[in-house]
């Protein structure tokens, strides 16, 4: 518990409750961020609240005395050892590095906060990671560290180690029909929390986004690119993901919810199990 104390008063937050978001604040709830000079970054949601992270760990600080989510994720970064590299995105670097305390093997993903999209995408992602850490068919959450000298943030997830769906397809060509039902079985509960719970729609579903481990436990990752809706009859209307996976309704540039996931997450699998892609041009664009 003492080392637990230790960090809280580390990640002393730059937010004063009793004035509200600072006067930089901006409409875009994304927008707003600071640094101190003792290397400590600060992520304002008005929504939900602020997230503190300096070399030491994450800090999240609920918006409003009604927010009793307050959450302290020790992940330091002297602590982590990198030894090899995982893959690269349009967004992020990740890497495959060892935690020294625990001998536990993560992947490491790192992006760079001074960048408005990629920093959007990185609180979405932190977001929705914390409120659900160590839930089944969703990648499990250890925290995450701020690098001053590089400028990003490395969220600290655990390591799959049997790749992605897309890297097994490429090899195999396609997977057993009994493997697969038993694989949507367990995806199905981390859509199910994240639409059910959460109330997000991840809007990237696809076999890259679906990893396994060597149990051949499958479970989704990537959620830079979520979008919370406020109850279960609200929609979305932004244009974002992998259009190959995207169901009609957002093709078509109209408002979607929940089941836009439900498609993308068949598409995914009926690739998987016949080595086919269903063509995304089969659909009449309006």
């Amino acid at each position: 518990m003492a080392g637990l104390e230790e960090l809280k008063k580390k990640l002393v937050p730059l937010f004063d409750a009793d004035k509200g978001f600072s006067p930089t604040s901006t409409s875009d709830p994304f927008d707003s961020y600071s640094l101190s000079d003792a290397g400590t970054v600060n992520l304002l949601s008005q929504s939900y609240g602020v997230y503190n992270i300096n070399e030491l760990g994450l800090q999240k600080w609920p918006v409003d005395d009604t927010d009793h989510g307050e959450k302290t994720y020790r992940c330091a970064s002297h602590e982590m050892r990198v030894f090899g590299a995982i893959g690269a995105g349009a967004s992020s670097v990740v890497q495959r590095a060892i935690h020294i305390p625990t001998h536990r093997i993560i992947a490491l993903k790192k992006i760079n906060i001074f960048e408005k999209e990629k920093r959007q995408q990185l609180l979405t992602e932190i977001r929705t990671l914390c409120e659900a850490p160590c839930y089944q068919g969703l990648v499990e959450f250890y925290g995450a560290f701020y690098t001053p000298d590089s400028g990003q943030i490395s969220i600290a997830l655990e390591y799959m180690d049997g790749g992605s769906l897309a890297d097994i397809i490429k090899i195999r060509k396609s997977i057993p029909e009994p493997i697969l039902s038993s694989m949507v079985q367990k995806l199905l509960h981390g859509l199910s929390y994240l639409h059910g719970v959460r109330h997000l729609v991840h809007r990237d579903i696809k076999p890259a986004n679906l990893l396994v481990n060597l149990k051949g436990e499958p479970k989704i990752t990537d959620f830079g690119i979520s979008a919370g809706l406020e109850s279960s009859i609200a929609m979305c209307a932004t244009f974002v993901g992998t259009v190959t996976y995207m169901s009609p309704e957002r093709i078509r540039n109209e408002n979607y919810s929940y089941p836009a996931d439900i498609w993308s997450l068949g598409l995914a699998l009926f690739e998987c199990g016949t080595g086919y892609i269903i063509c995304k041009f089969e659909f009449k664009l309006l």
